[in-house]
């Protein structure tokens, strides 16, 4: 895994993007590679590709049950705005979760950062406003980031050791401050304000329509340039016209009127910023360097504490943005909220090939991995499948997904001696 790794991070350093198709050269195929031909058949391959396949798949089985079954149309916006809705929260600290294990750390406290949030969040509101409650919020959260980056990198305990135990203790905190009971928040205008945050949808046609355009254009350009210039065809520029056409489509399905709630457009906004730091910027590519070969990275003069650090402190940030979110869709908190969820964060990661040993991840296929596991849940409750079949079922989906990346890896490994 390490030779993958490695490899991995000789092509984004060396060309750009680094983490797949949705920019630059996919995990393990170098620059060299990339220059002299694009590797179609291993960037199509089911470790490359196959959270996509696997969505598509599912999608297109539970459509053709549904309409054997006369059930209603499981591909209308409506569900599929549903589905975006309900992966909004996971997502958002899924895509953080990529950014920490590509750094090569593990955060198993996000969901207890997220409960904390959402309880001082509750806690405050009443007294100094929906604002500043939120504040407070992501400062807690911060916080918790830095003191699992700091007990994890400058005492050198191990980060699954370190954030098992903040789980637990953060999670602790959240009965203390909760005194084992409900919060709700009282005040009409504080409600208001979450329900202002949190609640209704945007309409997004036309803003939808010019990016889709702008990023076909922009795969056209780059694809058009590597020809003037001899190169072969970049994977970024398949990803930006994938992507494009992708968002135009979805304008002709809505309409003029085609709208997001606004946890999905968060969700959305957050996962291209952080795809561009990690595809297009030095920063994204220290990244990689640090998660990938830490030691070549610290002589190459990376600040390599300083990157891990700020993974943590991103990965406490977002889970307590979520954390936030979470307390305004419900205008109350539970000493138990949202326990159990960093397992499928992590699984998320894991479904969009993001490596446990750092140096490889794309955030778009992690969003891929969340959005797979809400469809599962989804699709279940359509077809009225039982809740104990469930667990069985996507439990065998992250351990499939995980050999099938495992698999890969040992062969590539085998055929790179």
């Amino acid at each position: 895994m390490n030779m993958i790794t490695s490899t991995h991070h000789s092509a984004s350093t060396s060309g750009g993007a680094g983490n797949g198709p949705a920019g630059g050269p996919p995990a393990g195929v170098s620059a060299s590679t990339e220059q002299t031909g694009t590797d179609w058949r291993r960037l199509l391959s089911l470790r490359e590709m196959g959270v996509y396949y696997a969505l598509i798949l599912l999608v297109l089985v539970i459509s053709a049950v549904t309409v054997y079954t006369g059930r209603p149309n499981y591909l209308s916006i409506a569900n599929v705005s549903n589905v975006l809705y309900q992966s909004s929260l996971v997502g958002i600290m899924a895509v953080a979760m990529t950014v920490i294990l590509i750094t090569g750390n593990f955060d198993l406290s996000v969901a207890s950062v997220a409960a904390l949030s959402a309880a001082v969040l509750v806690g405050l509101a009443d007294m100094i406003g929906f604002w500043p409650a939120a504040g407070v919020a992501m400062i807690v959260s911060i916080v918790a980031g830095l003191l699992n980056g700091a007990i994890v990198q400058y005492l050198g305990i191990n980060a699954f050791i370190v954030t098992l135990g903040t789980l637990t203790a953060i999670r602790g905190v959240v009965q203390i401050y909760t005194d084992g009971r409900s919060l709700s928040v009282e005040s009409p205008d504080v409600l208001q304000s979450m329900r202002a945050f949190e609640s209704g949808r945007i309409a997004i046609a036309i803003p939808l329509a010019i990016i889709g355009a702008l990023l076909i254009a922009g795969g056209v350009w780059s694809a058009l340039r590597a020809r003037r210039e001899t190169r072969s065809l970049p994977v970024a520029s398949v990803g930006m016209i994938v992507g494009g056409v992708c968002a135009l489509a979805l304008v002709w399905a809505g309409g003029v009127s085609f709208a997001m709630p606004k946890p999905v457009i968060y969700m959305a906004c957050f996962t291209a910023v952080v795809w561009f730091v990690l595809t297009m910027t030095n920063v994204g590519r220290r990244v990689y360097a640090v998660g990938g070969n830490p030691e070549a990275a610290r002589l190459s003069g990376i600040n390599v504490r300083r990157y891990k650090m700020a993974g943590f402190v991103l990965c406490s940030a977002a889970a307590g943005f979520g954390g936030v979110l979470f307390g305004s869709r419900l205008g109350a908190v539970n000493p138990t909220a949202m326990q159990g969820a960093e397992l499928t964060v992590i699984a998320s990661a894991i479904l969009g090939g993001t490596s446990l040993f750092g140096g490889a991840g794309s955030v778009v296929k992690t969003l891929a991995g969340a959005l797979l596991l809400f469809t599962l849940t989804n699709g279940f409750n359509i077809l009225n499948l039982g809740a104990n079949y469930q667990g069985v079922i996507e439990g065998t989906v992250v351990v499939t997904a995980a050999a099938i990346y495992t698999v890969g890896g040992t062969r590539r490994r085998g055929k790179g001696r």
